[in-house]
């Protein structure tokens, strides 16, 4: 039996209210809400500390997470409500891998970092300082203004990331860049932002191959490579796709911005979850405070890597929310959202490892459950499905939608890993916000029959609503897109570097390859914006894909917009994409490297 929490909360209200009796009235003097425990891994800070401890803190955090692509140690970076540094003295500091920087205000203004939050270039020898690499790091919910006294090139606010490095509510006052330009060759394959803004200089895209900004607002965007998609953007360039390659949306058709973790007036700590909205530009927290309803703390297991995944089960099924501490969990069986509207929301990058073969979490009734900032990572033993939304074609809920926000999927990398499929949306009405579904191409346990996994994302319900969604190197069909009256805005998606011949990789007899992106033939209503697949075949052998889109051509005219397909890096790749949408648009191979091949409208 589901316990309603409302119960919970008229309780503590009678308590709060003081009990009556006759005419007397016995009133408890309330204590300070107590601080959670939320481990030795979520550092949290308050103005009132020594900036030069503050920064002592941040910096050994950076010291070791830096370089730390694959360890196991995790970090949460939360700054109480209040400023930290000055125009004088400022609050400078790197981001390294899984650590998140968040405020734990209500509004972005509510915590002003005077200085600045940045990531840099990683350097793996003279001439090989990239950003293709700078994965599984956020800032989120604070104000910063710019002040980088003595950076020399390095003056302003540097976010050069890739995949997996999401800035969300975030509003940058000065100037800012997602590419380091300060070191060469400066190669960047990003990005997400959303509900942000940039005031008082540019933003420049510089080296970045792709980007997705969403519910934001600009003031300057200097330039696009590949694709540059913007949905709901005020001041974003105009649609001028493929020239320069600008995808805009006016607006958005549905969103729900991730949920977040902030203090009340009063010190208590409270998760906020932001309400559905439709056809929006621009910020939420634009006109004043984000539309949504808060849940105290006390409301959610906080979960620990040591707690078991039955504990956590059964924290879920006694009515909690969940709050995942940063760590990695070890599951020997199947964590299961219960009841419709859970939250769970990770702290620092909690990754999910399922040891037996089985889902690492399943959301069995989702209406309304919001899952956010969560690595899900296959075991050892094969996994049919990573996480699976929905047990069967469930109805959803247009008025409450079930969200994955920063949600990421790993198949090797940190050790050997494998599952037939990432992530399978089984449920209608999903809203699926900054997804990477990655079967490493490098670290430990690659290899094409070592880390196996066929497919990224598996889409079986209707209505499902994606924004920012990179699926790369799977080794079948990335994406399977079942559902009717779905939306993708933004695609990025790189084949498979690694089949061994042509023959251990064929859709069906007499077709090369496997397109990236699969709509079901009895599909009749899909839309997809700023689409793009990349081929960089390294085994030495000309392997090649027919397609890269493989859709109806009985969707209504125009249903897909601005796709294009790219050869990569001519000295080691090989073969090619032969089509960008099914017959449609010329092949990039090596007598067309790094230039995009473009379908503008299909069909």
């Amino acid at each position: 039996m589901r316990i309603d929490r409302r119960l919970f909360a008229a309780a503590a209200t009678i308590f709060a209210l003081g009990w009556s009796s006759g005419t007397s009235v016995v009133t408890a003097q309330a204590a300070p809400p107590a601080k959670p425990d939320l481990g030795p891994n979520v550092l949290i800070f308050n103005p009132a500390m020594a900036l030069s401890d503050i920064q002592a803190a941040v910096n050994g955090v950076a010291s070791q997470q830096v370089p730390n692509q694959f360890g196991s140690q995790r970090y949460a970076l939360l700054f109480e409500p209040g400023t930290y540094g000055t125009a004088a003295n400022p609050l400078n500091f790197q981001v390294g891998y899984y650590t998140a920087v968040a405020g734990l205000g209500q509004s972005p203004s509510d915590v002003v970092v005077n200085g600045s939050i940045y990531v840099h270039n990683q350097c793996f020898g003279p001439g090989d300082c990239t950003a293709l690499v700078n994965f599984w790091r956020s800032v989120s919910n604070l104000t910063i203004n710019v002040h980088t006294p003595n950076f020399g090139c390095y003056t302003g606010e540097f976010w050069a990331v890739s995949q997996a490095a999401p800035m969300r509510r975030v509003h940058v006052n000065g100037f800012a860049t997602l590419m380091d330009y300060c070191t060469g060759p400066s190669f960047a394959s990003g990005g997400f932002i959303a509900d942000s803004a940039f005031d008082g200089s540019v933003v420049v895209n510089g080296s970045q191959q792709q980007w997705i900004t969403r519910n934001s607002r600009v003031d300057n965007w200097t330039n696009a490579v590949w694709n540059q998609v913007f949905s709901g953007v005020v001041g974003a360039p105009a649609q001028t796709f493929p020239n320069p390659p600008f995808t805009t949306l006016a607006t958005s058709p549905v969103t729900r911005e991730a949920p977040y973790l902030y203090i009340d007036s009063a010190g208590g700590y409270n998760v906020f979850v932001p309400a559905v909205q439709h056809d929006t530009s621009g910020t939420s927290w634009s006109g004043g405070q984000t539309p949504g309803s808060s849940i105290p703390i006390q409301d959610f297991f906080v979960a620990r890597p040591g707690d078991s995944a039955h504990a956590i089960t059964s924290a879920l099924a006694s009515g909690k929310h969940l709050i995942l501490t940063p760590g990695v969990y070890h599951l020997d069986q199947t964590i299961e959202v219960m009841h419709p509207d859970t939250v769970v929301l990770g702290l620092g990058f909690p990754t999910l490892v399922p040891d037996n073969g089985r889902p690492a979490m399943r959301l069995v009734n989702p209406r309304g459950d919001l899952v956010s900032g969560v690595i899900f990572d296959a075991g050892a033993r094969t996994s049919e499905v990573l996480l699976q939304v929905g047990t069967g074609h469930d109805a959803g809920n247009a008025t409450d939608p079930s969200v994955l926000s920063d949600v990421f999927f790993r198949v090797g990398g940190a050790a050997a890993g494998t599952t037939t499929t990432a992530l399978v949306v089984n449920s209608s009405d999903v809203i699926l916000d900054d997804i990477w579904a990655w079967r490493a191409d490098h670290g430990n346990g690659v290899g094409w029959t070592v880390n196996t996994a066929d497919t990224g994302v598996v889409v079986n319900g209707d209505d499902v609503t994606a924004y920012g969604l990179f699926v790369e190197h799977f080794q079948k069909y990335e994406v399977i897109w079942n559902g009717d009256g779905g939306t993708d805005v933004f695609f990025q998606n790189e084949m498979p570097y690694d089949p061994p011949s042509q023959a251990a990789w064929m859709e069906a007899p007499g077709v090369d390859g496997y397109a990236a992106f699969k709509v079901a033939p009895d599909v009749t209503s899909f839309h997809g914006y700023g689409m793009g697949s990349y081929s960089f075949f390294n085994q030495g052998l000309n392997i090649y894909a027919e397609r890269a889109f493989e859709v109806p051509d009985s969707l209504p005219a125009g249903s897909l917009r601005d796709l294009l397909t790219i050869f990569l890096d001519p000295s080691h790749g090989k073969g090619g994409i032969l089509h960008v949408v099914n017959e449609a648009g010329g092949s990039s191979t090596i007598a067309n490297p790094d230039v995009p091949v473009a379908v503008v409208s299909y069909p």
